[in-house]
């Protein structure tokens, strides 16, 4: 079985992550359904996800979108109701929010959600005039989290980057200023000889 690197690198303790692979499902699709939920709620997704899957809300398309209808709910944007891209989705989604309340994660939002091509196979009509057509599948993966947590996480970075670069700075100043006592010194006893 192969394993799979995620593409968000974070703290394991504060998200909670699923993926999904080999899946049947154009990947173009994919990526769309996962740009509209990146940065949600969890509630707000999986509502969203659903109402996609009966077609009530359209998913905008912001690149592979050549030839694709405008849709009035999107304020004119291009887009379209990729049922089955968001069935697999709502289900990566709703095991990332399983595992984030098995790590005592509350009220988790979506991070990370991304779509990738994953594997193409070679096959060819059985009947009639032999025509190419190949099997492609893709690749689902979901990163929740608590948002206050990873602002915290996040400001602690911060602060010990910038305390990183403080001492730097000092120590190169300190260098600095040893280096210009040294000449100082050598300059002196160059004059007294």
């Amino acid at each position: 079985m192969p394993h799979y690197k995620y593409g968000f690198q974070g703290n394991e303790e504060s998200t909670a992550r699923a993926q999904l692979y080999n899946i049947d499902a154009s990947w173009k699709e994919l990526t769309a359904v996962c740009s509209g939920i990146r940065g949600m709620d969890s509630e707000i997704a999986t509502i969203f996800l659903e109402k996609v899957k009966k077609m009530e809300i359209p998913v905008r398309f912001a690149k592979h979108s050549k030839r694709m209808g405008h849709r009035r709910e999107l304020g004119g944007a291009k887009g379209r109701y990729p049922q089955k891209a968001a069935r697999f989705v709502l289900q990566v989604l709703k095991n990332a929010v399983a595992n984030a309340s098995s790590k005592g994660i509350l009220n988790p939002v979506v991070i990370h959600a991304s779509a990738t091509y994953q594997s193409k196979y070679p096959r060819i009509q059985s009947k009639g005039r032999r025509s190419r057509g190949d099997y492609e599948t893709s690749r689902v993966e979901i990163v929740v989290g608590e948002m206050a947590k990873l602002q915290e996480e996040k400001s602690k970075e911060e602060k010990e980057k910038i305390t990183k670069k403080m001492i730097e700075k000092v120590v190169k100043n300190e260098s600095k200023i040893t280096k210009t006592e040294e000449k100082k010194s050598e300059k002196s006893e160059s004059e007294k000889s």
